[in-house]
């Protein structure tokens, strides 16, 4: 859920997870090293972890039409983990002993609990579940994965990436014909959208997905710190002000009804639906959808807004289907890996969810683009919400992702996303 960027005068924490193909093999010092201290010195993190993953690609191409959640197990992806940063007092007491080496240069080492494995999710540790199967080397856990409470395999809030899946799910039932993307809202919720600006028998669920419905954003008057129901939600956006139909705005309202539309569609809700269709096949063992639940689930770390507050107990109902979501840097790795790879939707919902044209550009469907400055484009999704930013963005074949996150609201120096963006994406000159 979009909250303005501020100045960040809190601790945070970064988390970054990338994943290449065989044609792009994994650098002795990936570029992104170079760039994670500037979180640290620049951004005022007092730690930052990266984390990267290198999967050969197959020899044979799945077929695109079809999920196809598995990893071949001949695939083994080489994992690589980087720390930046300085672990505080308490942290260096409760961890075990580390010389200076293993604090700067990561090696095997028995107390991370690192594993072989064949990306499958089959290989795993008690220290490390869940899903962290890896064939490379991983940090020592005494001063990275114990430092200000960050570990690789930690839970956090998703927010606006839910959007992501909750598209995916729309399009999924447009494949089965279940719906259309040109049928009014009012076809599957009647009389929801009634207001003096607007009329469901009008707006279009291609509207919703692609935020060119011109309803308001209900989290304008919540803040997103408030729980309603879905009802409510709308409710409180149809009392705002309305943008301009056609023309895009983002606003959460849009998907909160998508959520609604998939309960008429199949009976069931928009959490036990993106379960059935996306998690459990994918073995997102980390992804959940809450609902109520207010804690997350274990290994998580604290969670700041910029004001300092604490905020790692909140009721997910301030989100819903706009930003519910729990998920993990590796669980979020594989969902945009397959997605873009076309084993989750088949071809022609694939472009419809990266087509651009009714946003002048700007956004998908539940993906938007970004263009960096050495011209390549890539696809994914933030998130915002209390306590926690993540950006996942991806090449268009899916072949290599990077997902990032800190645990506070905004990063403090705005510059810092596309960098790390382009030292992962941008060829690099020596």
């Amino acid at each position: 859920m979009p909250i303005p960027r501020t100045l960040l005068a809190t601790p945070l924490v970064v988390a970054l997870v990338g994943l290449t193909s065989a044609s792009a093999p994994l650098a002795a010092t990936p570029a992104t090293d170079a760039t994670l201290p500037l979180l640290v010195t620049r951004g005022k993190a007092p730690a930052a972890a990266l984390l990267t993953r290198e999967v050969p690609r197959s020899t044979t191409e799945p077929d695109a039409s079809a999920p196809q959640p598995e990893q071949p197990r001949n695939q083994k992806p080489l994992w690589h983990f980087a720390h930046a940063g300085q672990p505080t007092p308490e942290d260096i007491a409760a961890a075990p002993a580390a010389d200076s080496a293993t604090a700067t240069s990561p090696r095997p080492d028995a107390r991370s609990g690192a594993r072989s494995g064949t990306g499958d999710g089959s290989a795993r540790s008690a220290a490390d579940s869940p899903e962290t199967s890896h064939t490379d080397y991983t940090a020592p856990d005494s001063l990275t994965l114990r430092t200000t409470g960050i570990r690789r395999t930690d839970h956090f809030r998703a927010g606006s990436i839910t959007k992501t899946f909750i598209a995916t799910v729309v399009l999924q039932l447009a494949a089965e014909h279940r719906l259309s993307l040109s049928d009014p809202v009012e076809r599957h919720l009647p009389g929801l959208i009634r207001g003096k600006d607007h009329d469901g028998r009008a707006l279009t669920l291609r509207a919703l997905l692609t935020h060119t419905s011109g309803l308001a954003d209900y989290t304008t008057g919540t803040k997103g710190l408030i729980p309603l129901t879905p009802t409510q939600a709308v409710r409180t956006a149809l009392a705002e002000p309305a943008t301009l139909p056609g023309r895009w705005s983002y606003s959460n309202t849009n998907y909160v009804v998508l959520g609604m539309v998939i309960r008429h569609i199949t009976g069931r809700s928009y959490a036990t639906e993106t379960e059935r269709r996306i998690i459990t096949p994918l073995r997102l063992s980390g992804t959940s959808f809450p609902g109520a639940r207010a804690t997350l689930p274990f290994p998580h770390g604290r969670s700041y807004t910029t004001e300092g507050q604490d905020v790692t107990v909140l009721n997910p109902r301030v989100a819903g289907a706009a930003g519910e979501l729990v998920s993990t840097l590796v669980d979020l790795d594989r969902f945009y890996a397959a997605l873009l790879a076309g084993r989750l939707l088949p071809a022609p919902q694939l472009r419809e969810m990266l087509n651009t044209r009714a946003a002048d550009g700007r956004y998908g469907m539940g993906l938007y683009p970004q263009k960096l400055p050495c011209g390549t484009t890539v696809w994914g999704h933030n998130g915002r919400i209390a306590g926690s930013y993540v950006r996942t963005a991806a090449t268009r074949d899916g072949d290599r992702v990077l997902t990032f996150r800190v645990n506070t609201d905004a990063i403090a120096d705005p510059d810092l996303e596309p960098a790390l963006l382009a030292a992962e994406f941008c060829p690099q000159t020596a």
